[in-house]
């Protein structure tokens, strides 16, 4: 079957194998675009534009308006730059005719969702809503809608929801519904005006293309999109009264195969990119699931870890299975004709960052100054969970714990048993999938964090399996390169154009067999606390929901907006 859309007409079977592709990653603090050959998948060139709002945390831009605790924003007027000023200094750089590039392809955080008008204008955009918190886009790093996720969960569990074991028993506050209950329970006018709710991956091809289209990855792993449908009305009445129609009338679009040709560049996006009016669009795609190709991790079993600021783990396999604590498994949500399976950590390179601003020490020279230390010897076990817990206990309500300090615990010990941390997480996941039957043969590292050797042989060691990386440093936007090559119709598919534009050196760091023995106890304590606390209903293990609460009323946030 052609992985293009039925109303969509190829290109041409036989295209220029001189001719380019770009792809765009919009990341959480900034925007990357490249120029790559469709022969061989060389980036010819690249820029980075930096979001002037980044994450809005602390204050509404404008207004100045507080915001609450676990508030993640963005400004799409910074996504809009990225195309303005990105890609052309891409192509600039890359030297080459904006005539020979025949497709564009885009990827963005996940889930990062905004509530528009039907025309696609953001409501954070209109003289009327701009002052609102909720008209604004909600990054996938916003996690205050946990209430609600905790709702959904618990009322798919009671009305006996067949889509709940798809993603691993419970929805996380990061996704499109929580987020959404939330505007409607928090700003019932704000969500009365909201015509579509709409990620910000299929936002970005609006601008594009000019239309409205839905991706099938986004759909299934944020958007609860199952066995062809969304929730039933039935069980979004019982959520809430007013949240009856919403998947009807806010979310329902034709969904679109990854790799497919959603529609042409329109002569407003032409002059706002520089690039050929009515090149290939591809269909919109997330960060993590896009880099699969990129790594050569398209095959079943290649488990890919793309590592920044949060961790995003995915994976095909043949087989259907029901992982507990998941993000989702999908049907072809990572390339067609596979069972696409995301798991996460939320917080991981943020981790790190929270450590060397406290010390006021850089990541290189806390990283070397423990590097010879013998495992173990600082005494110590984090739990990874500053910013929640998204697998395997997908719970943001929960937070980070440092256990084993004394008066003697330097600032880099404290460091390297974060990074230990975060390996550990990630055997928590691998070990999940491979107790539900989903195997993991390789594990594949793409992303910002790969460039640190040191957390590298960590994961390595922790883990007791060689760990290859990704060949580029932009792997997301190769990825999105990639897909827009195929809807160009320069390959006939998303694996095929994996292996010719596609780079991965395999094992590049090997577990040393007497670290990985000695990180055999250490994840045995990391297990103990993580199993603790993670616990619901126990006077005991409920200490961190308690403290987040106490934290909450103390801030004052427990009104709403």
């Amino acid at each position: 079957m052609p992985a293009y859309s039925s109303d969509e007409e190829i290109v041409s079977a036989n295209i220029d194998q001189a001719a380019c592709v770009v792809g765009v990653d919009f990341g959480t603090l900034s925007g990357r675009a490249v120029v790559v050959r469709v022969a061989d998948g060389a980036e010819l060139g690249g820029a980075v534009h930096d979001y002037a709002d980044a994450v809005i945390e602390s204050a509404l831009p404008g207004t100045g308006e507080p915001l609450p605790p676990d508030w993640a924003l963005q400004n799409p007027a910074d996504w809009r730059a990225v195309l303005r000023t990105a890609v052309p200094a891409a192509v600039a750089e890359a030297g080459v005719d904006p005539a020979r590039i025949i497709g564009i392809g885009t990827d963005f955080t996940s889930c990062t969702v905004l509530p528009v008008r039907s025309d696609g204008t953001p409501l954070c955009e209109l003289p009327e809503t701009a002052a609102r918190p909720h008209a604004w886009p909600k990054l996938w790093k916003h996690h205050a809608a946990q209430p609600q996720a905790d709702r959904i969960t618990a009322l798919a569990h009671e009305r006996g929801e067949k889509w709940i074991t798809r993603y691993g028993g419970r929805v996380s506050s990061e996704w499109q519904f929580a987020k959404a209950l939330q505007v409607l329970e928090e700003d019932p006018d704000t969500y009365r005006r909201t015509e579509r709710w709409i990620e910000a991956a299929d936002w970005i091809v609006w601008q594009l293309a000019g239309r409205e289209t839905r991706n099938a990855c986004t759909a299934g792993y944020k958007g609860l999109h199952q066995d062809g449908g969304y929730p039933s009305a039935g069980y979004l009445a019982a959520l809430h009264p007013g949240f009856a129609d919403f998947a009807a009338t806010r979310l329902a679009h034709p969904l679109s195969p990854l790799g497919s040709r959603v529609g042409t560049l329109t002569a407003e996006a032409a002059r706002r990119t520089g690039l050929p009016e009515g090149i290939a669009v591809a269909a919109g795609n997330v960060d993590a699931h896009v880099t699969a190709p990129a790594a050569r991790a398209v095959g079943d079993g290649r488990l890919l870890a793309i590592m920044g600021t949060s961790t995003c783990h995915v994976v095909n396999s043949a087989v259907l299975a029901e992982v507990p604590g998941i993000c989702g498994v999908v049907d072809g949500g990572i390339t067609a004709g596979a069972y696409g399976y995301e798991a996460g950590q939320s917080a991981v390179g943020d981790v790190f960052a929270w450590w060397t601003r406290m010390t006021g020490r850089g990541h290189a020279e806390l990283a070397a100054a423990s590097a010879d230390a013998p495992v173990g010897s600082h005494g110590l076990v984090a739990l990874d969970w500053m910013g929640g817990n998204r697998s395997v206990l997908v719970d943001h309500h929960l937070s980070g714990v440092i256990a084993g300090m004394t008066l003697t615990t330097r600032p880099e010990e404290v460091y390297r048993a974060l990074m230990e941390a975060t390996a550990y997480g990630t055997r928590v996941i691998v070990e999940a999938f491979e107790a539900a039957g989903v195997p993991v043969e390789e594990f594949v590292v793409a992303g910002g964090l790969k460039r640190n050797a040191a957390l590298m042989q960590i994961y390595a060691d922790v883990l007791c399996r060689p760990v290859s990386i990704a060949a580029s440093d932009q792997a997301p936007a190769l990825g999105a390169a990639i897909h827009a090559a195929v809807a160009a119709g320069a390959y006939r598919d998303v694996p095929e154009a994996s292996a010719a534009m596609g780079r991965v050196v395999t094992a590049a760091y090997a577990p040393d067999p007497a670290r990985a023995r000695a990180y055999g106890p250490l994840y045995a304590e990391y297990r103990e606390l993580h199993d603790h606390f993670a616990a619901r209903g126990g006077a005991s293990s409920e200490v961190l929901h308690r403290l987040r609460r106490l934290r909450n009323d103390a801030l004052g946030s427990e009104g709403g907006l």
